[in-house]
């Protein structure tokens, strides 16, 4: 889910599901925004704070996040009808979802429009992390199932993520592991 929040305190809170990583220095997400033909909440208060939040939904919560895909009007935030709570820190003046396990704050940082299909393509530069310090291993490996996230596919489908296996970095002098 994606929080923001206008520069009159506003919140909006919309559910994503085109989301990839993009590099790691500096830390770097995109984000597919629908075409903005109609009001588009979400990328009009990014664009205009500069700041959102993403927040990775978890098994508690998936109904109520699925519901901020409905059009509000702007004056509505989708906080209060989901009764999902905002979070605040010094740092990111978008809203969290506290009930989200792990989150990630953003400052916003390129804009591309997709001709193609009208679609806007956001990067976003990773500024803070906030998750259950038990799902860190000591590699620094960021354990999503142990944090219970989820995934959604297309517009409502919704699934629990498993680990199959970790392996190692590829590269050309290592052998490929076999299959089961």
């Amino acid at each position: 889910m994606v929080g923001t929040v206008d520069t009159k305190g506003q919140t909006n809170l919309a559910i994503v599901s085109s989301v990839v990583h993009l590099g790691s220095n500096p830390a770097l997400f995109g984000m597919v925004m629908r075409p903005h033909t109609v009001a588009r909440h979400t990328l009009e208060n990014l664009l205009e704070t500069g700041f959102y939040t993403l927040n990775h939904l978890n098994e508690d919560i998936y109904p109520q996040a699925h519901h901020t895909s409905a059009r509000y009007p702007k004056d509505i935030s989708e906080f209060n009808v989901t009764r999902l709570t905002p979070l605040y820190t010094p740092i990111i003046p978008a809203p969290y979802v506290q009930e989200s396990h792990i989150r990630l704050g953003l400052a916003f940082k390129q804009k591309i429009d997709i001709e193609l299909n009208g679609t806007v393509f956001i990067i976003g530069e990773l500024v803070e992390v906030h998750f259950p310090t038990d799902c860190l291993t000591e590699d620094g490996f960021l354990d999503i199932k142990r944090a219970g996230s989820i995934t959604v596919a297309g517009l409502d489908a919704y699934h629990s993520t498993n680990l199959l296996e970790r392996l190692p970095y590829a590269k050309p002098h290592k052998s490929i592991p076999p299959t089961n």
